[in-house]
């Protein structure tokens, strides 16, 4: 049986950890608000591009941009992949890295090449030393998601499929659900499917004045198409970081609450020994006193 300044010492040790995890489990929730009202405050602009987007589509049906024609055949994909920077939030990132993984081999199986790009110091490390193709990557993004430092990695991936490099390119990232659950996705980016655009009837009447265009139309869909796709992609990061605070604060809190159960076990088998330490210490002072 471990002595009692031994067991003393593992109760302060989880007690430290305790502190470390608890203080970690309240800034987490209070990132996690400030994550959810960023994440829901993206989502009126990329709704109002796509209504917009979708009626100009249907206004200028002579014109098909790349971003909206499907290829027949896909010989080589694209993988964006959106991860956290930092670890200690759950299941989090295995999760999402699973999901890739499994899309990366059922590509492999079908004989489709797959360029990668990496958002998130996590998933950069997973797909290195998978021995991936990494076309181009984000990391150190901070606790607020920067559009312009994300454009110059997504671009990549977009000009590789508007220049027919790549047939498809997919987007893997945690959907913030609520605060308890989160889910991974693998969802198709380019092309924008018809779903995307799918309007509905209070959508459509909102939305069905003519438009004058500056320079022309095809120069305003290009630009539209872009901008949306770049808040589609923003918008995944922002629920990813979401996602993160939230799995963050839930790990830390059973983290907290697992070292007070190992705490409150230890101080029982510290109250043990210390009880036998003293009742031999009278046993011996008793037999030493009956000797005499």
């Amino acid at each position: 049986m471990p002595g009692i300044k031994e067991i003393r010492t593992k109760i302060k040790s989880v007690q430290n950890t305790r502190k470390i995890t608890k203080a970690m489990e309240m800034v987490a929730a209070s990132k996690m608000r400030k994550a959810q009202d960023r994440m829901r405050a993206a989502r009126p602009y990329a709704d109002k591009v796509r209504n917009i987007a979708a009626h100009m589509a249907q206004a200028n049906p002579d014109y098909e941009h790349a971003y909206l024609a499907k290829r027949e055949e896909i010989k080589a994909a694209g993988l964006i992949v959106v991860t956290t920077d930092k670890g200690l939030c759950g299941a989090l990132n295995t999760n999402v890295l699973r999901a890739v993984l499994n899309r990366l081999k059922e590509s492999e199986a079908k004989g489709i090449k797959v360029q990668t790009t990496a958002i998130g110091n996590k998933g950069l490390t997973f797909l290195t030393r998978l021995g991936s193709n990494v076309v181009s990557q984000a990391v150190q993004l901070g606790d607020a998601p920067n559009l312009e430092r994300l454009i110059g990695a997504i671009k990549v991936q977009l000009d590789a499929y508007a220049e027919g490099k790549v047939d498809v390119v997919y987007l893997a990232y945690n959907r913030f659900i609520n605060t308890m659950k989160q889910e991974p996705v693998v969802e198709q980016l380019l092309p924008l499917s018809a779903e995307r655009f799918a309007q509905t009837e209070e959508e459509k009447k909102a939305y069905s004045w003519d438009y004058i265009y500056e320079p022309d139309a095809k120069s305003v869909v290009d630009e539209l198409l872009l901008r949306y796709v770049e808040a589609l992609v923003y918008q995944a990061v922002a629920e990813n970081m979401a996602s993160e605070q939230s799995a963050r604060m839930v790990a830390m809190k059973a983290a907290s609450d697992n070292a007070k159960k190992v705490i409150d076990e230890l101080q029982l088998v510290y109250n043990k020994t210390r009880q036998a330490a003293i009742t031999k210490e009278i046993s011996e002072i008793v037999g030493g006193a009956a000797a005499v």
